[in-house]
């Protein structure tokens, strides 16, 4: 019972940070806040998939709804590599 709303609530806080780093884009045009705006919408998309599909999978299917996630922190950490990388040709 409990369980919906917390879902609902993690799923606001990724949906708010998501916008949070859209309006940081839109300001400066940097391409870092975008694929955090990026992942962190991902992330809120795993988090409805798992609240809404889960419960009805199988448990020898359930990883599958970790690829988001995964594919989330992979656009992360891609996002700090690029970041990193265009700064080192202005040293």
């Amino acid at each position: 019972m409990l369980k919906p709303l917390l879902d609902g609530a993690v799923m606001m806080a990724y949906l708010a940070c998501a916008l949070f780093f859209l309006r940081f884009y839109l300001q400066s045009k940097d391409r870092l806040f975008a694929l955090f705006s990026l992942a962190f919408a991902l992330m809120g998309l795993n988090n409805v998939l798992g609240a809404v599909v889960g419960p009805d999978l199988d448990t020898e299917r359930i990883h599958y709804l970790y690829v988001v996630r995964l594919v989330a922190y992979l656009l992360i950490l891609g996002a700090i590599w690029d970041k990193n990388r265009a700064g080192r040709g202005s040293r």
